[in-house]
């Protein structure tokens, strides 16, 4: 674990208290149909790794399909802030770019999660 890092949304209507599972070494993309249109780099936060600071009555729940991944957005800018996983429930993937002082240009090239071909879509044979 890392020491615990202020991630907001646009406005500030929405501010986290992070702790990361292992700092920015987890950044990454996902292809899914969600995320692709989404387009912003991930980190992990273990399940207790996640404090709402402020704005806790301003975020809004998206999912659909399965309903495993659970993504919560600032109801008031719009901002994308971090969700529980589909393919790990038992951690958080955290928008990058919301993360005071993480300045994209250094991340890149961020790795790429096959989101597509997820596990829970296959089917038995």
């Amino acid at each position: 674990m890392t020491d615990p890092v202020r991630a907001t949304c646009h406005c500030g209507a929405v501010e986290l208290r992070v702790t990361l599972s292992d700092g920015f070494n987890t950044a990454r993309r996902c292809d899914c149909s969600f995320c692709r249109r989404r387009s912003v780099p991930v980190v992990s936060a273990p399940l207790d790794g996640i404090e709402i600071v402020r704005g806790a009555d301003k975020l809004t729940l998206y999912e659909w399909g399965t309903k495993t991944a659970k993504h919560h957005f600032c109801s008031v800018c719009g901002i994308y802030m971090y969700h529980r996983r589909r393919s790990n429930p038992n951690e958080y993937g955290v928008n990058l770019y919301a993360i005071e002082g993480a300045e994209p240009k250094a991340f890149e090239p961020v790795p790429w999660h096959d989101g597509v071909n997820h596990p829970s879509d296959r089917t038995a044979d």
